[in-house]
């Protein structure tokens, strides 16, 4: 089981930034339609699809992480009220996670408000929660400087 923590880890570090690329570009393409009062096309529906795409997928890895793979959630596991006085493990065991959980929420309701209504609707239900979940997104990465809660930037290098 150890043998895949470190290549499911790295996988999920990295992919951390493509969800990061493909969102702002999601927001981006959505502001910028409702700002310029363009239709709705299916170049426009793209950038949000390829977000949620590599949301689940980001999804599917993290969930292996933390029910299976994760060294540090399970020893957070074996002891849950001691983890939840540990700012670190708390980070991982229950902030990271449900902060993430959140995010993919949003942004799917996001996709799902997209694809209906008028055209500046559209732009602007896919904008604004697409923004919203980027956010939640941010606040919830295991960063450099949050002590012993964080995470290289780029792991492996």
């Amino acid at each position: 089981m150890l043998g895949m923590y470190s290549p499911l880890l790295f996988l999920h570090s990295w992919l951390r930034w493509i969800v990061l690329l493909t969102g702002v570009y999601a927001a981006a393409r959505a502001f910028s339609g409702a700002g310029a009062n363009r239709p709705w096309t299916p170049a426009d529906a793209r950038p949000g699809l390829f977000f949620i795409i590599s949301l689940d997928l980001q999804l599917l890895i993290g969930l292996s992480l933390y029910l299976v793979f994760s060294p540090t959630v399970q020893a957070a596991f074996g002891n849950i009220g001691a983890a939840m006085k540990d700012s670190a493990y708390r980070f991982f065991v229950v902030e990271h996670a449900v902060g993430m959980i959140v995010a993919i929420a949003v942004a799917h309701i996001g996709r799902a408000r997209s694809k209906r209504g008028a055209d500046a609707a559209r732009f602007r239900a896919a904008g604004l929660f697409y923004a919203v979940a980027l956010v939640i997104i941010l606040l919830a990465i295991p960063w450099p400087f949050m002590g012993a809660a964080g995470r290289p930037l780029i792991r492996g290098l």
